[in-house]
């Protein structure tokens, strides 16, 4: 397919100067070139007395708005089909309809993705190269056409002269019009190819962003990465099964960006941490006056995650009483809040989450079998960090960068050594314990080189040696690595207990423990359970 030089003209419409300049920056180094300008008026001087390719046009601009220069754009006899690309939120759903009505052919979304925009250009260049072959396609076959007609007008005048003249007219206008047949479908070929070439450029976009967040190129990873691509796009049930610190939260985001129901809500519900007492109600929302206390009414997670998807994480330690009406919203879409007679239907895809052996917990009468079989569609097992060694350096690389970004360092190089020795642990934390150990690392250490001083065989660690090694490489001295060690875990362990004093013991929310500390609130409860704190 031939497609625009280049060099194509990208006028690009916003008041704001910082878009502007990242416009530019993500076009001019593709070649592309970048026409500015700061309002409508500009922008409508711009395209008469300029050539210009494609129209990239903010919504919200003082004065004459991004609807009114599209739609003066459109009126203009001229430069009518300069195709014109809308700048809005990607969640705006009336400003989207809005620019369709005025006449837009697509649409990016603010905070800008290069992906993105660039895929768009390319796509609308693409169209517009084939618009132009069409329109020439149809004036070559007009002229054609007309030719043919005036021939056929010309021998039309001669028919009572020559019989044998005017058979021979006929043949010329059945070749013509075979010929115009292959020419219309060859339109209609070009055509389903362009949309063919859409679908693929939209997959290979996602493709790349899909599992942004799941690092790793190991073959049991991969297993995991094609089940997510089974997976995402269904309304399936999904069950994500493994160790503690696996990942499967991550794995849990990953299926929910990737579906259908990407913009509307992921609700994350931790199993564990609510307070039995409460499951319910946080589950499925209470009415005023449900029980003493409850003086407001409360929207559940499940009415919240409407339309979206709810992901339960630990599921194996939600209370039996539960369980019953779980199986409920998964077999019926439907439920009641606490205190309220009124039945509430809700569109929810359920992804589960358990570091538990269900079956187990079935036999010991701690969990329904029933309800087992409705979350068991399509299970997915995370594989513990033991069984992927060769993401390790992956991981520790990411870590690095994620933990210099966070607190301000620049570490630049890891010894063989010290990378040898993660690599011999056998990380009964999985990727959670190796992130809080990168960032201990990251913290103590001195100078460009990542020193881990951590000494694994505290953790249990039966091959000793890896310990040995990556306290050896990091700090040279073992001595002087445990006595920085312990003062490093007792001021952590005091910080921490601290905090979840002056919060009343909340991990979660605004205002919780997890986000003053700046942590997740699963790895703030990893290293609760590491150092032994409990609620006192």
């Amino acid at each position: 397919m031939t497609s625009k030089p280049m060099a194509a003209r990208i006028l690009c419409v916003d008041d704001g100067p910082l878009n502007l300049s990242l416009l530019e920056a993500m076009l001019s180094p593709r070649g592309y070139q970048v026409v500015a300008a700061a309002n409508g008026p500009a922008a409508l001087e711009k395209i008469r007395t300029e050539r210009i390719d494609i129209c990239l046009l903010d919504v919200a601009m003082p004065g004459m708005d991004g609807f009114e220069v599209c739609r003066r754009i459109k009126a203009d006899e001229l430069h009518g089909d300069i195709p014109v690309v809308m700048i809005t939120s990607y969640s705006d759903r009336e400003n989207r309809i809005r620019g369709i009505e005025a006449g837009a052919v697509d649409f990016i979304s603010k905070p800008f993705d290069g992906a993105e925009v660039l895929a768009r250009i390319k796509m609308l260049l693409e169209v517009s190269s084939l618009n132009e072959r069409r329109k020439q396609l149809e004036a070559d076959l007009q002229k054609a056409h007309d030719d043919l007609e005036l021939t056929v007008a010309e021998r039309t005048g001669e028919l009572t002269r020559a019989n044998v003249q005017l058979t021979q007219e006929i043949e010329e206008r059945k070749k013509a019009e075979k010929s115009l047949q292959g020419t219309y479908s060859e339109i209609k070929r070009l055509k389903d190819r362009l949309q063919a070439e859409n679908v693929y450029l939209r997959q290979e976009v996602g493709q790349q962003y899909n599992f942004g967040e799941i690092v790793g190129r190991s073959d049991a990873l991969a297993q995991v990465f094609v089940q997510v691509a089974q997976v995402a796009p269904m309304n399936a049930t999904v069950l994500l099964l493994g160790e503690t610190g696996t990942g499967k939260g991550v794995v849990a985001r990953a299926i929910h960006s990737s579906s259908n129901r990407k913009d509307h809500p992921l609700i994350t519900v931790n199993c564990t941490t609510l307070p039995a007492a409460l499951v319910e109600s946080e589950l499925f929302g209470r009415e005023r006056g449900a029980y003493t206390g409850s003086d407001v009414r409360q929207i559940g997670r499940f009415e919240l995650a409407d339309g979206g998807t709810i992901f339960l994480d630990e599921i194996g330690d939600m209370p039996q009483e539960l369980q019953c009406k779980l199986l409920r919203v998964i077999q019926d879409g439907e439920f009641e809040r606490l205190g309220s007679p009124r039945t509430i239907k809700t569109d929810v895809r359920i992804i589960a989450a358990t570091n538990r052996n269900l079956a187990e917990e079935i036999r010991c009468g701690r969990f329904r079998e029933d309800l087992y079989y409705r979350l068991n569609v399509f299970p997915i097992t995370m594989p513990p960090l033991r069984q992927r060694k060769e993401d390790i350096s992956l991981l520790v690389n990411h870590f690095v960068a994620k933990f210099n970004k966070k607190i301000g360092k620049n570490i630049e190089t890891i010894s063989k050594d010290t990378l040898n020795a993660l690599q011999e642990y056998h990380w009964p934390g999985n990727v959670r314990e190796l992130e809080s150990v990168v960032e201990r690392a990251i913290i103590t250490s001195q100078g460009s080189a990542l020193q881990v001083l951590d000494r694994f065989d505290a953790f249990g660690n039966s091959g000793g040696q890896g310990a040995s090694a990556v306290s050896a490489a990091s700090a040279g001295q073992t001595g002087r690595a445990g006595e920085e060690f312990k003062g490093l875990v007792e001021l952590e362990h005091d910080h921490i207990l601290q905090v979840l004093k002056k919060t009343g013991w909340r991990i979660e929310g605004k205002s919780g423990a997890a986000g003053i500390l700046g942590l997740n609130a699963s790895t703030l409860r990893a290293r609760m359970r590491k150092y032994g704190i409990a609620r006192q």
